[in-house]
């Protein structure tokens, strides 16, 4: 008998989708982790782009700073994924390239 009374409430439990708290934590954290790899990512790029001209070997600097930040990038994807939950990576992706556009 949940949501007596309520039609929407009726609707959400016919439909089986129930959202908990912690759910809605645990997409939050996705959502942040997404933004902070972001500016590590992009952050790491635009630092290399920049130091670029004054480097000795430009080729060494840019090989080593997209190994450095695609395997930070790699892991933290890793990390959001072993929670099993598709929708929390989709979230991290999102996050991840928000930063890209803003």
């Amino acid at each position: 008998m949940h949501g007596t009374g309520f039609p929407k409430r009726e609707a959400v439990y016919k439909k089986g989708i129930r959202i908990n708290m912690n759910e809605i934590i645990s997409y939050a954290m996705s959502l942040v982790a997404g933004v902070v790899l972001g500016y590590i990512f992009f952050g790491g790029l635009w630092l290399t782009v920049r130091r670029l001209p004054q480097m000795k070997h430009p080729m060494l600097w840019t090989f080593l700073s997209v190994i450095l930040r695609m395997s930070i990038s790699l892991i933290g994807f890793y990390l959001i994924a072993r929670g099993g939950h598709w929708i929390q990576i989709l979230v991290c992706l999102v996050g991840f390239m928000a930063v890209r556009f803003v």
